[in-house]
């Protein structure tokens, strides 16, 4: 689904349109999940933090402004309940962590544990936008507020070390 499509569903969203709202989660609820799991690494709280962005989209799509990338409002919104949590859990007692669900239960998730193992923040957040949600390097470069030529650096750099690290998972 493109920009004009998701923009269109939005602004069907903040008009109180609810098949509008159900569209635009299955359109973008995968690229939200991959997304918080690159900052949370745990399965859990990418749901958990998922599910908490489509409940403020629904609560805030007024605040959306016609026009202008969803894509990018829907990332942000992410971005920023997925530091929050961070936040929060550096603030817990670590005798607390890992209390909320058995791990053993969990889904794997390969690709992006070894996304979050071998890349830093900033290579994640190139990689998801380009790979998952379809950013053009300079869509990316504007939203990020980095130098094109910087974004394109970090893109093949994140994808060579995930290739070498692919490698070394496979052997």
């Amino acid at each position: 689904m493109d920009k004009k499509q998701i923009d269109a569903l939005m602004t069907k969203v903040a008009e109180g349109d609810n098949r509008a709202f159900e569209r635009l989660y299955e359109e973008t609820r995968r690229g939200v999940y991959a997304f918080a799991y690159s900052y949370l690494g745990n399965p859990a709280d990418a749901e958990d933090a998922t599910e908490e962005v489509y409940f403020t989209v629904k609560r805030k799509a007024y605040l959306y402004r016609p026009g202008t990338d969803a894509r990018a409002w829907l990332f942000q919104i992410a971005k920023n309940l997925s530091l929050d949590e961070l936040r929060r859990r550096k603030q817990r007692p670590e005798s607390l962590e890992g209390l909320s669900s058995d791990p053993s239960e969990q889904p794997k998730l390969p690709a992006l544990d070894l996304m979050t193992a071998a890349l830093n923040e900033s290579e994640k957040e190139i990689v998801l936008l380009h790979a998952v949600w379809g950013y053009k390097h300079r869509e990316i470069a504007k939203m990020t507020g980095l130098p094109l030529g910087t974004v394109t650096w970090k893109y093949k750099s994140a994808a060579e070390k995930l290739r070498r690290a692919w490698k070394e998972e496979e052997s």
